[in-house]
């Protein structure tokens, strides 16, 4: 993908700005002279930004502008470390507003649906980032954050709610629950926007038939404004990105060198507008390519795939790299398998052992199923596993993101 005058237009801006000020950016870049910067070329030279820099900046060091223009703060989960805070100006919240309202329109949402939020409200991006694009468009929110199924129910039923904002988990809860109590002719869903955590065909194609929706995968990440930033239209083939808020490239995770279009790498963004926490050449760890040509939708944003994975939910068994993607491509062809699955891991007797338990379908024979899904596990992915099916409904269900693989080696 090459930038376009504008992105470098506002690249160079926003470089000029951040080194001209006490802030993260100009201790990141000291030393380096910005005005040799005169192409896409010389942008690439650049130094990454790591999740790293951005826990060790704790509390507010990321901020790059005075506290007045500050109008609000959110934050990742910090389960895995110190906590990344992002400060927000009041453009900041306008803009991702409007991006998240354009992702509306990209799935023909409008003004006259009734909008259902599930995700989480508070210090995560989710909730409000929905509620935000929904107000903006005009249509009515219905904020219900996660959990308490029999009211989410109730109110979707009662309110007639048109579009369900979910994780793909909750959707496929939601969708489980509303079959168990025969409640589809009573549900007035039209389309699903989804996000927050990738979801194989499979378990897609369950969703979608249990409430008769069509789904829309959503994209973002708290620490670039949260979800809104690029959106899948109607063709279902790969998410539109707003490139005049973002810019995009996709590098070799392990070079840091950008890659062809069309070749799976590591998704870096660099923010083009954002006041309170700008950020250049983020490293983001998702997997995902450029989607190169014109989406038969007619829209001009660029395209780039659904994520396959994160270059850190990678697991290594036996010398196999494996990605929960392979594990849902290969469970996407198996006719007896559904699409819930868990993938454990452990270490007995200086051996590797790795169990996969899975939801089978109904009327299917266990020790037959156990059999073809360990044979396509093999042909597939390349190594043995222990195959535990199970009925459907066994697995967990969660109201957020849904743990699948678990490493208990170390």
């Amino acid at each position: 993908m090459q930038m376009t005058e504008l992105q470098f237009r506002l690249i160079k801006e926003n470089l000029k700005l951040l080194t001209s000020k006490p802030c993260f950016y100009k201790d990141k870049l000291d030393g380096i002279d910005i005005g040799s910067i005169q192409s896409q070329e010389d942008f690439e030279t650049l130094p990454f930004t790591w999740k790293g820099d951005l826990r060790e900046a704790y509390p507010l060091g990321l901020q790059a502008v005075s506290d007045e223009e500050i109008v609000r703060i959110h934050s990742s989960s910090g389960t895995t470390g110190t906590p990344i805070i992002i400060p927000y100006t009041q453009k900041d919240v306008d803009d991702w507003a409007k991006m998240f309202a354009r992702c509306y329109e990209m799935a023909g949402i409008t003004a006259l649906d009734r909008i259902h939020i599930t995700p989480g409200y508070g210090l995560w991006t989710a909730g409000i980032g929905f509620q935000l694009g929904a107000e903006w468009l005009g249509a009515m929110t219905i904020p219900m954050g996660p959990g308490n199924t029999d009211k989410q129910l109730r109110m979707m039923r009662d309110m007639k709610s048109t579009v369900l904002c979910a994780t793909s988990s909750y959707a496929l809860l939601l969708a489980e629950e509303i079959a168990k109590r025969d409640m589809t002719d009573k549900i007035y869903l039209k389309k699903g926007v989804i996000g927050s955590e990738r979801w194989g065909a499979k378990m897609r194609k369950r969703i979608a038939d249990e409430l008769g929706v069509q789904l829309y995968d959503i994209y973002g990440l708290t620490e670039v404004y949260g979800p809104g930033i690029a959106m899948s239209c109607d063709c279902e083939c790969g998410m539109h990105y707003w490139d005049d808020y973002v810019y995009f490239e996709i590098v070799d995770p392990k070079t840091g060198k950008n890659v062809p279009d069309g070749e799976i790498g590591e998704l870096v963004i660099t923010t083009l507008r954002k006041q309170g926490a700008p950020l250049i050449r983020y490293r983001t760890h998702d997997l995902t390519r450029f989607i190169p040509g014109d989406c038969p939708c007619g829209s001009r944003y660029p395209r780039i795939d659904t994520l396959i994975g994160r270059t850190d939910d990678m697991v290594k068994v036996k010398g196999v790299n494996i990605f929960p993607s392979q594990i849902e491509d290969m469970l996407k062809g198996v006719k007896e398998a559904s699409s819930e699955y868990q993938f454990m891991l452990d270490h007995l007797n200086g051996k590797d052992v790795c169990t996969l338990f899975v939801e089978v379908n109904g009327g299917v024979e266990l020790k037959e199923a156990a059999k073809v899904i360990q044979k396509e596990f093999k042909e597939k992915i390349g190594i043995t596993t222990n195959v535990k099916p199970v009925a459907i409904g066994d697995l967990p269900r969660s109201e957020k993101k849904s743990t699948r693989i678990f490493d208990n080696r170390y």
